[in-house]
């Protein structure tokens, strides 16, 4: 049987363009390059959890509006579950706009919809949540939103997992919700002030170094896989929606982990975010071939 898992997060649509230079105050360039590519933290580990045998159920919110639509079709088409994705009028479909330039990027992100993934619109749907094995929540939506979420998993013994992207801090009261936390190593660092206490598991993710994993037992270094890279872009996401994916199914942190570092790392080895993702099968080739690592 499929785990169950219940994404609750951010569905944005990714505006791209692609300049020869950074644009001074005051200065019009042409764009040479322009993509619209869905996106979102929430609809990114959604995919990711779906390619990989999940059964995976999204709540959200998209604005009526084309982007909206341009956004459920494709997580429609990946295979998520969207009877509990909400289409609201007062707001428009959540959006990124992302300039690349000189290898960096400059991001910025309007909420949109996602603002209106508020506990009131949460609470209708506590059935979803109690029928899930796992929730996997980022920090897209509104914090009051994810500590009621993990509330309710709580209190039907769902397991909870917060990755603390993009960074916010959070209140020791909201960590107690949390079974298990995966800030990158830069968000573990800020995080550390309220880490004191925190009894739950902690995944510090660490691009080509590898995975840290701290529990009450001790820390376990995990080398990264090495690959040839193409693009980064997305990682982060495929680890988290594949760690989800798989904790749903075992009771095994470890092998867990071990699963979603060949899912990020089979996934900087192609183009693009979600189209970068992982199937199941290419996991399962991957383990025979190289037994696991390499």
């Amino acid at each position: 049987m499929k785990p169950k898992v219940t994404v609750i997060g951010s569905i944005n649509i990714d505006l791209i363009t692609k300049v020869s230079h950074w644009p001074k105050p005051g200065e019009t360039i042409i764009c040479h390059e322009f993509l619209q590519l869905p996106g979102g933290k929430g609809a990114n580990q959604a995919v990711a959890a779906a390619r990989l045998g999940a059964e995976v159920v999204m709540l959200g919110c998209v604005g009526d509006d084309p982007f909206g639509e341009f956004a459920l079709n494709n997580l429609r088409n990946e295979g998520v579950l969207l009877n509990y994705v909400d289409q609201v009028r007062d707001f428009d479909t959540g959006k990124a706009f992302i300039t690349i330039s000189e290898g960096d990027n400059a991001i910025i992100v309007v909420p949109g919809a996602n603002l209106a993934c508020t506990p009131e619109w949460l609470a209708k749907y506590e059935k979803v949540i109690a029928a899930s094995d796992v929730i996997l929540l980022q920090m897209e939506i509104p914090i009051p939103t994810l500590m009621e979420a993990a509330r309710l998993a709580k209190r039907y013994g769902v397991k909870v997992v917060l990755n603390p992207a993009p960074f916010q801090m959070i209140d020791h009261d909201f960590l107690e919700l949390i079974d298990v936390l995966t800030p990158n190593e830069h968000e573990y660092q800020q995080l550390k002030p309220v880490l004191t206490d925190y009894t739950g598991i902690l995944i510090v993710t660490r691009g080509e170094k590898g995975v840290t994993l701290i529990t009450q037992d001790g820390v376990i270094e995990k080398p990264a896989i090495k690959v040839k890279v193409a693009d980064t872009t997305g990682a982060g996401d495929t680890f988290n929606g594949a760690f989800a994916a798989k904790w749903g199914e075992t009771d095994s942190i470890e092998e867990a982990v071990d699963f979603a570092i060949i899912a990020s790392a089979l996934s900087v080895t192609k183009i693009g975010a979600q189209s970068g993702m992982p199937k199941r099968d290419e996991i399962d080739v991957f383990i025979k071939e190289w037994g696991g690592r390499h």
